[in-house]
């Protein structure tokens, strides 16, 4: 006998709705079940952390309890009052203060009195020393600028002095340190 095949053959849009069918109700499941793995998981970090807190809290009884009028009279009792005497002390008392000695200066005969320069830089090029002369001025110093001939060519040096005491010098040279600028000390004579 023969056998009929075509109805045997169900036709293809019901094949397709089944299918169709049955794949959505598939996911539906899976991400239900991934959000409610997720929920219980956070939930049960919640609620882990909470009894970590609990655990690091100290017990009730050591002092949880509101402090009572005697456990505060022995805390004020303790520090020692602080005594200042130096308001009795310092009326009392006198200060000798001596004058404080003025730069004294020996006489030196004019031919061989010696004095002190900073060279504050030694340039070839005459813009280039005016440009430093023009940075110490802005740092309140009196720069001067000497051209030299030499075997070497011209230069224009830039010096800062003579100096009346060590201690402008001292000063002079700590403001050109500040400002990143190198000076060379020189020792001359006059005369």
């Amino acid at each position: 006998m023969a056998k009929d095949y075509a109805k045997a053959r169900k036709p293809s849009s019901q094949r397709a709705r089944k299918t169709s069918t049955r794949k959505p109700a598939a996911r539906g499941k899976a991400s239900t079940m991934g959000w409610q793995l997720y929920v219980a998981g956070l939930l049960s970090g919640v609620f882990l952390s909470f009894l970590l807190y609990l655990g690091t809290l100290p017990p009730a009884g050591d002092g949880a309890m509101a402090p009572t009028a005697e456990n505060q009279a022995p805390a004020k009792s303790e520090p020692p009052k602080p005594r200042f005497d130096f308001y009795t002390l310092l009326p009392e008392q006198s200060v000798q203060r001596m004058a404080a000695p003025a730069e004294t200066t020996t006489p030196q005969s004019t031919k061989n009195a010696e004095f002190y320069l900073l060279q504050a830089g030694s340039f070839k090029q005459r813009e280039d020393a005016d440009r430093r002369r023009a940075e110490l001025l802005l740092l309140g110093l009196e720069p001067n600028i000497e051209e030299t001939n030499g075997d070497n060519g011209r230069w224009y040096r830039v010096y800062l002095g003579p100096f009346q005491s060590r201690t402008k010098l001292n000063k002079a040279r700590s403001l050109t340190a500040a400002q990143n600028i190198d000076t060379l000390l020189l020792k001359r004579r006059s005369g």
